[in-house]
């Protein structure tokens, strides 16, 4: 088991390190069929999937992050959650591509409430699965954090 000792103090890393904030860049997601799931999140939110690079399928968010879809077909997929922050004035093109596909979407993230949106800190959200299992959101408004 790692200890603090072990990790440099501040002033031994890079300066680009200290400097600024850090952000996420890009994250791997897994999928039995990685042009699949890159397709229809790239299709829900209006975005187009990028050339591959390595094993990786990207899909640019247009912030700076990148979803790079990884195919693994040799064992289950382990579902996770992926929340994004769209525009106000694409919600509602978005809620119509997952109708026009036939996929449900919840006001909830335990999917009990289907074919209904929220309204949670003035804003609209959505969940929704995509084809590997993962539990995607779509919101309006960031969650307010104590």
């Amino acid at each position: 088991m790692p200890n603090a000792s072990q990790y440099p103090h501040e002033s031994e890393l890079p300066t680009t390190t200290r400097a600024g904030c850090v952000q996420l860049n890009h994250t791997a997601i897994y999928a039995s069929d990685r042009h699949l799931s890159a397709e229809f999140i790239a299709a829900v939110l209006g975005l187009r999937v990028g050339a591959p690079f390595g094993p990786f399928l990207p899909v640019d968010l247009n912030n700076g992050v990148t979803l790079d879809y990884y195919e693994k077909r040799d064992e289950p997929i382990q579902p996770q959650h992926y929340a994004f922050l769209v525009p106000d004035e694409q919600f509602d093109s978005m809620i119509a591509r997952l109708e026009a596909i036939g996929v449900t979407y919840y006001a909830d993230p335990n999917h009990t409430e289907p074919g209904q949106i929220n309204r949670l800190f003035g804003g609209r959200g959505a969940y929704f699965d995509d084809p590997a299992g993962h539990n995607m959101e779509i919101m309006t408004r960031p969650y307010i954090r104590p």
